[in-house]
């Protein structure tokens, strides 16, 4: 019998990795997969989409189709939310839960066509996610199939996202409930029947919709959503495709005038920046917007996140609903939580895992992410916490607390999220 180390399995890569690679991207490991952490600065990138546009790689995110004559009936199941009363060409967050009320995933489903769905789950849980649909679905004819492997994801995220894509996207599906009304009663160019051209699609395309659209001659689902807290639109697309859509979009940013000269910099901004995991998570954060792992586990409840909004109850019987209903009856009891935002000055990060202590010093929670806000410039937190009382759980705005960071206490104050909102 060998004495060796079990060998650890090859970390997957997404149809873009030769891409990064070219970009000098810096590597880490996510969930098994081999994602770039950044390219050059993460301050950099992170600005990039607050001002400008980044453009990210989001394939090693999962795509499960669930379709057939029993698909609503069969969604309503399976997950926390009324799956069945969304449009076609509407998108909603919803959750997996156990049967216990935990937290398996926040996802996103996205209705795509009159009997079919699209389950966006994230990398980590993907295939239990896919399985879960299955055992889920059974017998209420709905098929599950697993897409992820031959499915890639591009994200465009920032204030000129949509003038960046009006170079790339030619045209897309004229779903009614996925499009804004035409301003001022103009009427978009056609190209063809019940279809858009790509700039009428960019500009109409509702917040939190989907349609089928045609990109760089490629076939696509382009969806405005996103991770980042501006506007901007993930585009799923074949992965045989993904290189030639990230190099078409490259050139289309690289067409347009530059940037205004930021304070302190001596260059225009780039029009488009490729941007890694390490500014999207600092980018969601300001946006105060929870990550698997962090905020949400399967130790808790949707309620124990202060996410009881996605969950249905006034609805037939789905997985988890007993438990959900019970403790939804127990809001601010003793062994419940809340998510709480924090926010303090200085120019020390409150990290994940430091105690939260009340003016007696007593811990009353552990933050779950933090940092310095590259747009804010102070530390911002979030934080699971035991409820503020029985009665009002949530804590009040303006509560003054520590958070223990390295032994030295920094002080820190409930403040509402976002954090950061973008310009209108």
């Amino acid at each position: 019998m060998s004495d060796s180390a079990p060998m650890r399995p090859a970390p997957r890569r997404t149809p873009l990795h030769a891409v990064h690679r070219e970009l000098e991207a810096v590597f880490t490991d996510f969930g098994g997969w081999e994602m770039p952490l950044r390219y050059g600065s993460d301050l950099a990138e992170h600005r990039a989409v607050r001002t400008s546009a980044g453009l990210f790689d989001l394939s090693h995110m999962g795509e499960v189709k669930v379709e057939g004559p029993g698909v609503g009936q069969a969604l309503d199941r399976a997950l926390v939310g009324r799956v069945s009363a969304l449009a076609v060409g509407r998108a909603r967050y919803s959750m997996m839960v156990t049967e216990e009320g935990g937290i398996i995933d926040d996802l996103i489903v996205y209705h795509v066509g009159q009997e079919e769905f699209l389950v966006v789950p994230n990398a980590s849980n993907r295939e239990e996610v896919a399985v879960e649909l299955v055992a889920r679905c059974a017998g209420l004819e709905a098929a599950v199939t697993d897409i992820s492997p031959r499915t890639a994801l591009l994200a465009v995220q920032g204030p000129r996202a949509e003038e960046i894509l009006r170079g790339v996207v030619e045209s897309g599906a004229g779903i009614p409930a996925a499009l804004r009304p035409e301003p001022g009663g103009a009427r978009d160019e056609d190209c063809g029947a019940d279809v858009l051209c790509g700039p009428g699609i960019l500009a109409r395309l509702r917040y939190y919709a989907a349609v089928r659209a045609t990109a760089a001659g490629h076939s696509i689902l382009l969806a405005r959503t996103g991770y980042t807290g501006e506007d901007g639109f993930e585009l799923f697309c074949g992965a045989e495709d993904a290189e030639d859509l990230w190099r078409v979009i490259t050139a289309s940013a690289q067409g347009l005038a530059l940037g205004p000269v930021e304070d302190g910099q001596e260059v225009p901004l780039p029009v488009l920046t490729p941007c890694g995991l390490a500014s999207r998570d600092s980018l969601r954060l300001e946006a105060g917007m929870p990550l698997y792992g962090h905020e949400l586990t399967r130790a808790i409840t949707p309620y124990d996140a202060c996410l009881g909004a996605v969950v249905a109850l006034d609805r037939p019987d789905f997985v988890g609903r007993t438990a959900l209903e019970e403790r939804k009856e127990r809001e601010g009891q003793e062994g419940t939580e809340v998510l709480v935002a924090l926010a303090g000055q200085g120019r020390r990060a409150a990290r994940a895992g430091c105690p939260v202590l009340d003016e007696a010093g007593r811990q009353l929670g552990t933050v779950t992410s933090g940092l310095l806000s590259p747009t804010l410039g102070h530390p911002i937190a979030l934080a699971r916490m035991t409820p503020h009382s029985p009665q009002e759980p949530a804590w009040p705005v303006g509560t003054e607390l520590s958070v223990d960071v390295r032994g030295r206490l920094m002080p820190m104050s409930v403040v509402t999220t976002p954090f950061y909102k973008r310009p209108r």
